[in-house]
């Protein structure tokens, strides 16, 4: 049988092509306002980089910045499963860093000039992309133009960002680049923006637009094409029930609506600083008018979250002792997978402190050459240099939040690499490390937040109190936490001979100020034997066990003292516990694998959102009195007591991704679970039915209500799903949000992605109401 061959462009043909894409790129460039760029263009005609991943493999890649000025794909010789593995995009970048300051390029190209090199961190566990470039001038142009790239992103309203979205998805659509549409790319387009359609709704679309009747659309056809396609039904609705006839609203029609709908108690003045900010029709602006548009931008901006954008700043009061305030916590902090295999790396530590954690976990044991390395004990996890850590701390410690760092230290460590230990931490932090009380007197209670503003405190063992001057004469102590405070019997049997007793060094020691590291021997002895900075830890399990009947001695102690809740032994997948429970007790420093995506994390990444993200939030009065009886468990009268019914309406969602992006053609199916966490009484769950086939732009108007009872203690998360009939539903997006920063009447919810960043387009919308 004969082969037939596909027919060769002609040469005209292939100009025709390059053309088109050069129309594109220089529009794409116009649109950023970088057309004439130097960094963008020598990105888009790409470059070779060398890509390192140990001191043996380090193989060229040619990178390029795609036509899109979004997305980057780079050749590699490697067979992959789908193409998608060879691009990423500029939301999935975290940072770009220049020279050696990743561990890769620490390792592995030291003996490289640093301005030849870069490093790409990305969103969530995909590794570091260290990169090497031909000459310092390749490497700036890669490092700036990104730099740039992320900046206009950041800077992007909603609008723009839907443009944008649509634009690219009509690029990749219009398979021969003419610039005009056929019925089959009207469909391929609908299908890459998450939406399937049957063939006689895309015919009808395409005849509303196809006004020149040729069999394409293009130029205005197309702008039609989007105003049909991005019409958002219940804006209108919402927005015709205020306008006037000239179908735009007045200021007076605006405050009325943010009175009467928002609930908030603002005036005429506000309304036209709204409108002065989120109009896009100049001419409706100058007559102090908002149209539909302006509108649905009010609606999509922080003016329209859910999340209260006056709790996006530091509002609580930060003076109070230390101990009066729950704190980021992360536990095994060094690890970025599993306890047993898993790698330790220093990039750990910064993605901790980056989401805003102030309480990181040092694992340490005794190394070569006289270091102290950092793993995890008695496994086959990687070691980190203690000393590299420390410096990873010292430069990234308050960034994310200026107040306090404390460093729990698991010390296993012969008295020698103790005392290294204590040098490294004095001569890398210097000023930044507490080395005495605040006065410099033996001290009666915790300093505050604020008194500790850029600190970093060592959490561990001491040999003495504060107000003693000298040592005491025993200088061994128990050894460190974990090891010596196992769950259950089971867990004692997997690390029999672990614990006992260590030597401590005085140097170390002497660096121990607030929070000393002491055994639990029940609530009455802490009460009555220690004073306010010792501290303990517990293991999950035996939390549950001291509070299994009521947890009001827990919540005593932590009215005094601070407490650690750690993980249990045998989650050797760095799985987490639900920290609800550990912050209903009070316990400030409630440990998670920061490493493991989930519920957990995502209620922690919730809950601290809230004020600033300062990584220290206020306990309610309640729990912070001297004399308590509150008790989770057992809820009865109470000034805690302030009964609430939370309605909420889930109205619909926008452009959600693809939840299995290997399955290029699949469109998801659609569910939101909305769940509130706080007390036992108020712990709920509530589930819309499945919308099929779209992802674009589902429509449930589906209404719950939940009844709260403590207010101050409840988180509430909105999940959506891809609905799977054979197995469990795939994860899509959530966000979680504090009860007493929800916004009310309608608002949009920003999704966050399963690694807790943004996802560019995606988001809810939803009608609060609290009775």
């Amino acid at each position: 049988m004969q082969c037939v061959r596909k027919p060769r462009r002609t040469e005209q043909e292939d100009e025709r092509l390059r053309e088109a894409a050069d129309k594109h790129i220089a529009s794409n460039l116009k649109r950023l306002g970088f057309i004439h760029d130097d960094d963008l263009k020598a990105m888009l005609k790409g470059s070779n980089l060398q890509k390192i991943k140990s001191s043996s493999w380090m193989k060229p890649r040619f990178y390029k910045l795609l036509e899109d000025c979004r997305t980057v794909w780079y050749d590699s010789q490697k067979i992959l499963k789908s193409a998608r593995a060879q691009i990423f995009s500029i939301d999935d970048i975290q940072e770009l860093r220049p020279g050696h300051q990743s561990e890769g390029m620490q390792r592995y190209a030291m003996d490289i000039p640093a301005a030849r090199c870069f490093t790409i961190t990305f969103n969530g566990r995909k590794k570091n992309l260290d990169l090497v470039a031909s000459d310092e001038k390749e490497a700036k142009h890669w490092i700036d133009g990104l730099t740039k790239l992320k900046k206009r992103d950041s800077k992007m309203n909603k609008r723009e960002r839907l443009d944008q979205w649509f634009q690219i998805y009509l690029q990749k659509a219009d398979i021969n680049k003419d610039n005009k549409m056929n019925l089959n790319e009207v469909k391929q387009f609908l299908q890459l923006m998450n939406v399937e359609v049957d063939d006689m709704y895309a015919k009808d679309l395409f005849s509303k637009c196809d006004k020149s009747m040729d069999g394409t659309i293009h130029g205005k056809e197309i702008e039609e094409f989007y105003k049909l396609v991005t019409e958002r039904e219940e804006i209108t609705t919402i927005f015709e029930a205020y306008c006037d006839s000239d179908h735009v609203l007045t200021v007076e029609k605006l405050t009325e609506f943010l009175q009467k709908e928002q609930r908030e108690n603002v005036n005429l003045e506000y309304a036209t600083q709204l409108i002065q900010t989120y109009e896009l029709n100049e001419e409706a602006k100058f007559d102090y008018l908002m149209t539909k548009d302006g509108f649905l931008c009010y609606l999509q901006s922080p003016a329209g979250d859910i999340f209260n954008k006056e709790h996006d700043k530091v509002y609580q009061d930060m003076t109070k002792p230390l101990n009066q305030y729950y704190i980021s916590s992360s536990h095994n902090t060094y690890l970025t997978k599993d306890q047993l295999e898993g790698p330790s790396s220093t990039e750990a530590y910064i993605s901790a402190l980056n989401r805003g954690c102030r309480c990181v976990e040092l694992d340490c044991w005794d190394g070569r050459d006289g270091e102290p390395v950092i793993y995890h004990g008695y496994t086959l996890t990687s070691k980190i240099l203690f000393k590299d850590v420390i410096q990873t701390i010292k430069q990234y410690a308050f960034k994310a939040s200026p107040y306090p760092v404390i460093l729990s230290l698991e010390n296993h460590c012969s008295e020698e690499q103790q005392i290294i230990m204590a040098q490294h931490m004095k001569n890398i932090l210097g000023d930044m490390l507490l080395t005495n009380t605040i006065d410099g007197k033996a001290p009666t209670n915790f300093p505050s937040p604020e008194q500790l503003k850029g600190k970093i405190l060592v959490k561990g063992k001491r040999l003495n109190r504060l107000e003693n001057q000298g040592g005491d004469e025993n200088d061994e102590v128990s050894d460190e936490d974990e090891a010596a405070e196992q769950d259950s019997d089971d867990e004692k049997k997997e690390t029999k001979g672990k614990s006992g007793k260590i030597k401590l060094a005085k140097e170390l020691s002497d660096l121990v100020i607030y929070c000393k590291s002491v055994h639990f021997n029940g609530f009455e002895d802490a009460m009555q034997n220690q004073v306010f900075y010792e501290m303990s830890s517990f293991g999950e399990n035996k939390f549950n066990k001291l509070t299994q009947e009521t947890a009001r001695p827990f919540i005593q102690l932590n009215a005094r003292q601070l407490s650690r809740i750690y993980p249990a032994g045998l989650r050797t997948d760095s799985s987490n516990y639900n920290p609800i429970e550990m912050w209903n007790a009070g316990c400030q420093i409630v440990a998670l694998n920061f490493q493991t995506p989930g519920q957990e994390r995502d209620l922690n990444q919730g809950k601290f959102l809230d004020n600033g993200f300062a990584g220290y939030n206020l306990k309610p009065k309640f729990m912070r009195e001297k004399k308590i009886s509150f008790d989770p468990k057992n809820i009865q009268k109470g000034i805690w007591l302030n009964r609430r019914k939370l309605h909420v309406m889930v109205i619909s969602a926008q452009q959600l991704p693809k939840s299995n992006r290997m399955k290029l053609k699949s469109v998801v199916d659609p569910l939101v679970v909305v769940e509130v966490h706080g007390v036992t009484a108020d712990n709920n769950s509530q589930t819309t039915d499945r919308i099929s086939n779209n992802g674009f732009n589902p429509m449930w108007n589906a209404t719950f209500q939940f009844d709260i009872t403590v207010p101050q203690l409840a988180l509430v998360r909105f999940v959506v799903q891809d609905y799977d009939m054979s197995s469990r539903n795939d994860f899509i997006g959530q966000f979680t949000v504090p009860f007493t920063s929800l916004k009310l009447g309608y608002r949009h919810i920003h999704l966050l992605s399963e690694d807790g960043s943004h996802l560019p387009s995606a988001s809810l919308f939803v009608h609060i109401m609290i009775e």
